[in-house]
This record gives structure tokens, C-alpha cells and sequence, in this order.
């Protein structure tokens, strides 16, 4: 009788040591989840979109070097002007990399005085921003934040067309007309009393 149940018993064993066994892989140690990427505070931009509106120039550079040889290429391309416009929700209208249609994006401003320009649904600094490297009202410049895109379209140079946005010189003050000085005061001519003649005295 006992040698019938022998491979029961052997079995119930079996089982149940693979039922622990699976058991303490489901409560073991579990693999580290990927940390949540930081999100970045959003922050009111540098300048308002109404300072970028306008008609510009536009050319590219890949080197630093060539940055001011890319501002006069870029002035010369005001011949067919890159025209920024105020979008219906208060962005700005411009290209997104790869997009025949202008897109309203937004300028985000970000920790360290950054600012950057992208569709608003996105934090500062997505890939399908761009970073504001410089802007003193004249000359915009714009980096990629796609290093693939940066790669093929180069850091991009925005020059304002014709007088916008141009420091104008001051005016020079007109000259004053030239008037006639006038002459100092002669002081009264004093008369001189008439000379007496000598005459000798009298002999005696």
C-alpha cells in the first residue's frame, strides 16, 4: 500500500515546492523602474512675441566663425523676406523643422534666463523647440533643439529687412545761426586842453 501512494506523495511534493518557488519570484525583488524626466518650470520669455514680428532676412551657419559672414547673407536675403505675424492665440506664427505650413508657437521662458520657441503643448526646451541664443531687436538667433535637425539646418540668423527694429542715430543738433559780435565799448575820447605856446618873459 505504501509503495502505491509513493509517487502521489511525490508528486503533492513536487507540486507544492514549484508553487512556493513561483511564489517567491512574484514578491522578489523587483527591476528599477526609469526615473520621470525633470520637468522644466515654464518662465515668462525674454521680450514679448510682438518684438519678432516683422519681415527678415534669413540664413544659417554651422561654425561660430561664421556668424558674421552669415548676418550679411542674411541681410542680402531680404530680397524674399521671412515674415513672422502675431497668431490668433497670442504666438507667434513660424516653420516647424520639416513643415511646409507655418505652425502659432509660443516663446517659453526657462531657469537661466532662457527663452525658447515652440508649440505651447510642450515644456521649455523639447525637441521641437528653439533656443533663443541672441536678440538685441535687430539680429535674432536660433538654435535647434533636435540635435539631427540642428545638424542638417545649422544655427539659424534672422536680420531685420529695411529700417525695423533698427537703432536709428541720434539727431545732431542743427547749428546755431552766427550773429555779430558786438563791439566792446569804446571809452569817451578825453580832449586834450589846448597847448599854451611858450612864450619868453620880458626883458627888463
Amino acid at each position: 500500500m505504501s509503495h502505491i501512494h509513493r509517487p502521489a506523495l511525490s508528486s503533492a511534493l513536487g507540486l507544492g515546492f514549484l508553487t512556493l518557488w513561483l511564489a517567491g519570484c512574484a514578491t522578489g525583488p523587483q527591476l528599477d523602474q526609469p526615473a520621470a524626466p525633470a520637468v522644466v518650470q515654464t518662465l515668462p520669455p525674454a521680450f514679448p512675441p510682438q518684438d519678432i514680428v516683422g519681415r527678415w532676412g534669413l540664413a544659417a551657419y554651422h561654425k561660430e566663425e561664421d556668424r558674421p559672414r552669415t548676418e550679411a547673407a542674411a541681410v542680402a536675403g531680404c530680397k524674399q523676406p521671412y515674415v513672422i505675424t502675431l497668431g490668433p492665440s497670442g504666438g507667434v506664427m513660424m516653420h516647424l523643422a520639416d513643415e511646409a505650413t507655418p505652425t502659432e508657437l509660443r516663446l517659453k521662458g526657462a531657469p537661466g534666463g532662457k527663452t525658447y520657441i515652440g508649440p505651447a503643448d510642450a515644456e521649455p526646451g523639447a525637441a521641437q523647440d528653439r533656443e533663443v541664443v541672441a536678440f538685441d531687436g535687430r539680429v535674432l538667433i536660433l538654435r535647434w533643439m533636435d540635435s539631427e535637425v540642428q545638424g542638417r539646418y545649422g544655427t539659424m540668423v534672422y536680420v531685420r529687412c529695411g529700417g525695423e527694429g533698427a537703432k536709428r542715430p541720434a539727431a545732431k543738433p542743427k547749428p546755431k545761426p552766427r550773429t555779430a559780435a558786438p563791439r566792446p565799448a569804446q571809452p569817451p575820447v578825453q580832449q586834450q586842453p589846448p597847448q599854451q605856446q611858450f612864450q619868453p618873459p620880458p626883458r627888463q
